[in-house]
């Protein structure tokens, strides 16, 4: 058998903490993550594209926190933003009909008692 010192001074340097790949996603979902950039394209000092590209990486609570939310509301994404986005174009219409029933109604009555004055 050997002896182990456990003098102050003869323990071991410590290397480095290992780290896996699920921590790591872990702590970027959890604070987030910004990455940045522009790719232009000219052509004789002439701007023919720019693509600025904005990539935020984390998870949804914390996307939540940073005000980003657009999942919720984009129709294609969500059911409930697909019902909301139907219900909403259908009260746009039945309220666009409702004005021109009462318009042409407000009209034909117009024209009607217009009729009704040249007649007498």
């Amino acid at each position: 058998m050997t002896d182990v010192d456990f003098r102050p001074g003869t323990y071991p340097a410590p290397g480095p903490t290992t780290t896996n790949l699920a921590d790591i996603l872990e702590r970027v979902l959890d604070k987030g993550i910004v990455i940045a950039g522009d790719i232009k394209i000219d052509l004789l000092d002439i701007e023919l594209l720019t693509i600025r590209l904005r990539l935020f990486v984390a998870s949804v609570d914390t996307a939540k926190k940073a005000g980003i939310d657009w999942w919720e509301t984009d129709p294609a994404l969500s059911s409930r933003a697909s019902r909301d986005a139907l219900r909403d174009e259908n009260r746009e219409l039945r309220e666009r009909l409702e004005r021109l029933e009462n318009g042409e109604h407000g009209a034909a009555a117009g024209q009607q008692r217009g009729k009704g004055k040249r007649d007498t």
